[in-house]
Order: structure tokens, then sequence, then C-alpha cells
């Protein structure tokens, strides 16, 4: 069968597959809900190299279980959550999806880590007919699936997507800067690697020959030799499939070698420890994103009283990270509420392919999957560090 991905309207779209046969059909587990609970799971970077991604996001989480518990549960259920650390390793992320399946019992994935990671303990998940739901990374792999193979059916994302974040933020710098001999630095794994297929595509498509590819191990702290060979090969716009910490080195390096060039990074580089932590070295970066960062001093409303409550119960700031946690749980708290009393795998699959939309307080583009489609609408940002904080240039970007 044939697949597609497309841009609609302000929305990129995801797979759009035709129907399953008859006979195939998606085993959904039942295991995990009581009369008075819901068990889920997740696994998080508490103590590897993207930690600082994985702990605000299981506070966002843990916040979230804890307001949706207060406030009576799901129809009268609470939730109880699983926290495992997969230490950003895949064979580790694998062991806490079958202690979470086997022993915990979970009735759903939330969240969990990584590209490596996720990508690595799918399949557990998928056998034992336990629904993998908005996972802490954007690549393809999370919501495309193959309609011969209908346990696929049951991994949904809300993120943007990298390979589509990277080209309309990439054609909207291209085009405003008039850049001509752009390049690459990524991470050589599967997030990297959907950052390289967005940068390509979009230079195909715009009949641009790069100016360098350059490539680092996933735990590196030395990019001086990708550096280097990006100043030689003459590059004029540097695009970063990196984290926190590598978006960081990366521009250190040039500042070091007094090469004055434009940086594009991914959305993973669209956090608030980039500007924090770099200071000066990262003042002018432009990042792909999905939302505007609120911050507690000009946050108004809802907004405002989350980001207070948030440094009430953890005693720090707020961020990206710990947002994108929340609206995973609230996402499926949403979902399952619409599912009824009477929750059920079967029937939360077909609440989360109802055409029902959540809306998160945050003001991002709306949460709406249907049975031919598992990523949410999402619209790319391109902002900019300015002055320690990151400020929005341009919105509804589309490739």
């Amino acid at each position: 069968m044939s697949k597609s991905l497309k841009a609609l309207g302000l929305a990129v779209s995801a797979l759009a597959l035709t129907c399953l046969p008859a006979a195939a059909q998606t085993k959904v587990t039942n295991e995990g809900i009581s009369p008075t609970e819901i068990v889920i799971g997740t696994h998080q970077d508490l103590s590897g190299p993207i930690k600082v991604w994985g702990v605000p996001v299981s506070n966002g989480m843990k916040m979230a279980v804890e307001e949706i518990n207060a406030g009576g549960g799901i129809n009268g259920r609470k939730i109880k959550m699983i926290l495992e650390d997969n230490g950003y390793d895949p064979k580790k992320a694998v062991l806490a999806s079958q202690k979470m399946v086997e022993r915990d019992k979970v009735f759903a994935m939330i969240g969990p880590m990584g590209s490596p990671t996720v990508l690595a303990a799918q399949d557990i998940l998928f056998d034992a007919g336990v629904l993998q739901l908005f996972p802490l990374t954007a690549a393809e792999f999370t919501f495309k699936f193959d309609p011969a193979k209908p346990q696929e059916r049951l991994k949904f994302n809300n993120l943007l997507p990298y390979v589509e974040s990277t080209r309309a933020a990439l054609k909207y710098m291209m085009e405003w800067k008039n850049f001509k001999k752009p390049c690459i630095m990524h991470q050589d794994d599967e997030y990297g690697k959907n950052v390289l297929d967005g940068f390509t595509q979009q230079l195909g498509a715009m009949k641009v020959q790069p100016a360098s590819v350059t490539s680092y191990k996933r735990g590196a702290s030395d990019f001086s030799a990708q550096v280097a060979k990006m100043k030689a090969d003459g590059c004029d716009l540097v695009v970063l499939g990196t984290v926190i910490r590598e978006t960081i080195g990366a521009m250190n390096e040039a500042k070091k070698l007094g090469w004055d060039v434009t940086f594009l990074g991914a959305t993973p580089t669209n956090v608030l420890e980039v500007p924090a932590l770099g200071k000066e070295a990262v003042e002018g970066l432009y990042a792909a994103s999905g939302f505007e960062i609120p911050y507690e001093d000009t946050a108004k409303g809802k907004v405002k009283d989350w980001l207070v409550n948030y440094k009430k119960m953890f005693n720090t700031d707020a961020n990206t990270q710990a947002i994108i946690g929340y609206n995973a749980v609230m996402t499926f708290a949403f979902y399952a509420q619409k599912a009824g009393k009477d929750l059920s795998g079967q029937k939360m699959l077909d609440s989360l392919e109802s055409g029902d939309k959540f809306l998160d307080i945050f003001s991002s583009p709306p949460t709406k999957f249907s049975k031919t489609d598992h990523l949410a609408n999402t619209i790319t940002q391109v902002q900019q560090v300015k002055g320690g904080r990151w400020v929005l240039v341009k919105d509804n970007l589309m490739f």
C-alpha cells in the first residue's frame, strides 16, 4: 500500500493509509484497568546524557497525575504512574519496558523518552497490546505505521516531526537570509538521521547542494573536528541535529575559531537550558519549535498559575520539557475520559481515533487524531536566542 506525507493548510499531517484489511485485528490490552485505578508507565533519562530532558519531563507528568487525581481522577479512576530510568540507553529501555508490561501490567506507555530508546522497546509494547502514546521523540517511526502490521496502529504522537519541522525552518531561513552554502552537524542515531533527512529533502526541493555534512557519536563532547571541517568547507548556515550540550559545544567551538556563522537548531535545541547554560556562546541561535516558551514574569492566567505551581512542587522553574511531559498525561486523560466509564483498550483506541480535539492551556495547535492519522496537527515556528531568552521570529511555517 502506498504512503504519503503531505502538508494541509497550516498543519503538517501524518501518513495517510488505507483501511486495515477486515481480517487484520489490532490486539489492545485491558491490563492496568481496575474499578479504582489506571496504571500507566513511562521511561525517561534520569541519569544519562539527556537527563536535562528526562527529569523535567517526568516532573511535568507527575504534576499532571497529581492534578487529575486531586480532581477525582478519570471517570472515578485514579492514575498510578510507573516511572523507570532508561539512561538514554536502548538496552535499559528494553528492560524497563519488559518490567512495566510483565510485572506492573501497564495499560499504556505515556511519553517514553528518546528516539533510540523508544525504537528499541516499542515492539515489546505492541506484542502485548500496550498503547505507545506521545513519546518524547518526533522521529517518523513513532507515527508512521504499516497497514500490514495491525499492532503498529497502537502508536500515536503529538510532537512536531523532526523531518517536517527541519524542512520548514530551513526553507524559511534560506529564503529570508539568502544563504548559499548550508551544512549540517547531526547526532549519529535515529533522531539525527531524521534531521538529516529533513535537511537533505529541503535542499533537494530547492536545488541547493549542501556544503558539508558531518556527524558525531551520541554522548560526544568534543566537536572541534566537525566545526573545523564545516568552517573549511565555507558554510554560511549550520543546521544542528543536536540536543543541549552538543548545541552549546558546537557554538563554543565556532567562537574559539572566530567563525561568525548562523546556526539553526532542530526542535530539541529549543529549550531554556541552551541560553541559560550557553550564555553568550549561543546568542543569535535560531531553532525550530512548536510553541512559544512561557516565562513567569510575562505569562498570564492558567499558564501563570501553572508556572507558579510547578516551582512550588519542584523548587525550580518550569521549562519546555516539563510542559511536554505535562501535556502528554493531560492528552491521555482527555481521551481516556472520552472513552467512558467502562474503559477498555479498544475503547481507548477508538477515542484516540475519533477526531475529537484536545486543547492545552499553552495555546499549542490542537491535538487531533483520526483512523488514518496518528500524528497530531502541528505548526512550525522559528525562534531565536536574544538577551538570554527565546523570542519568536516567525510562526505558521510549512514546507
